[in-house]
């Protein structure tokens, strides 16, 4: 029965990832048509007419290849299969597919297995596993548009205080209670002292939702960890890339990612039983 109940979590998972890869290209392009619809009513002037934009979900459209335009058929999008059966190639145009397609459907499929196998068949399980793929969906985000919509990060957190406050995260809800409020008000901190003296804009309003998300999921005492592995992380990327000279010296390399890749090291060590904070203290 529970390899019955893994197989069947991966399963779902895989599906969730397929749809995820549609949230990560379309959120950010409906709420740029939003903004830019937004600007022009203030103005008063026309708006251009968006020829990009796309509704967020496949309820709404069927998908189609971002290069011709073309709609797939359902034979082309069943998840993984579709994309070795063509070889990573448009079926209308031929046009490469990226690889980071199947790659996120096979990284939430892990996730819904390993979150069924650990909490078994429970809430629990199901929660975490929505944890992970949220947190997949906003690292990909942030990484190509350098957003972190509103739209998944106040979930998120809610989602992460309420299951505390039932009992079904396994924090108990004061600890998630003050992590939402630390995770905020740490990185609001900092980066109001930055703009401060720097003068300028160091870091945006959606890293402090995310990391407020965070502590409600993995608590007040995970912080400290997190954003230092987050810092090592971001820090490291930024020497490679100065190394390798990719981009210029000026660009900005999104937070966001780091924060999920250290909380996502935090929940394997979570599900451990190992206390990191303890751990890093000795």
């Amino acid at each position: 029965m529970d390899s019955f109940l893994i197989f069947v979590f991966a399963l779902l998972g895989l599906q969730f990832g397929s749809f995820l890869n549609v949230v990560i290209y379309r959120l950010p392009k409906q709420l740029q048509r939003e903004w830019r619809a937004d600007c022009a009513a203030y103005l008063n002037v026309p708006c251009p007419p968006e020829q990009e934009a796309m509704p967020l979900t496949s309820l709404q459209t069927r998908s189609q290849c971002p290069h011709c335009g073309a709609t797939l058929r359902a034979r082309d999008l069943v998840p993984v299969v579709s994309f070795l059966m063509l070889r990573g190639r448009c079926a209308h145009c031929q046009h490469p597919v990226s690889w980071r397609y199947p790659l996120v459907e096979l990284a939430v499929m892990a996730a819904w297995g390993l979150c069924a196998a650990h909490w078994g068949p429970s809430l629990a399980a199901v929660l975490w596993a929505c944890f992970v793929t949220t947190l997949i969906a906003l690292a990909f985000i942030d990484a190509d548009t350098q957003l972190l919509p509103d739209q998944l990060t106040q979930p998120l957190l809610w989602v992460g205080l309420i299951g505390a406050f039932m009992g079904h995260t396994g924090e108990p809800f004061d600890t998630a209670f003050w992590g939402a409020i630390a995770g905020y008000l740490s990185l609001w901190l900092v980066a109001f002292v930055f703009e401060k003296v720097r003068g300028q804009v160091g870091m945006g309003a959606g890293d402090f939702k995310l990391l407020a998300a965070l502590g409600a999921w993995l608590g007040v005492w995970a912080l400290p960890v997190l954003v230092l592995g987050a810092s090592v992380g971001l820090l490291a990327v930024a020497l490679g890339a100065h190394l390798l000279r990719r981009g210029p010296a000026s660009a900005r390399i999104p937070f966001g990612p780091a924060l999920v890749a250290s909380a996502l090291v935090m929940l394997v060590l979570k599900a451990c039983g190992v206390e990191p904070l303890k751990a890093l203290l000795g």
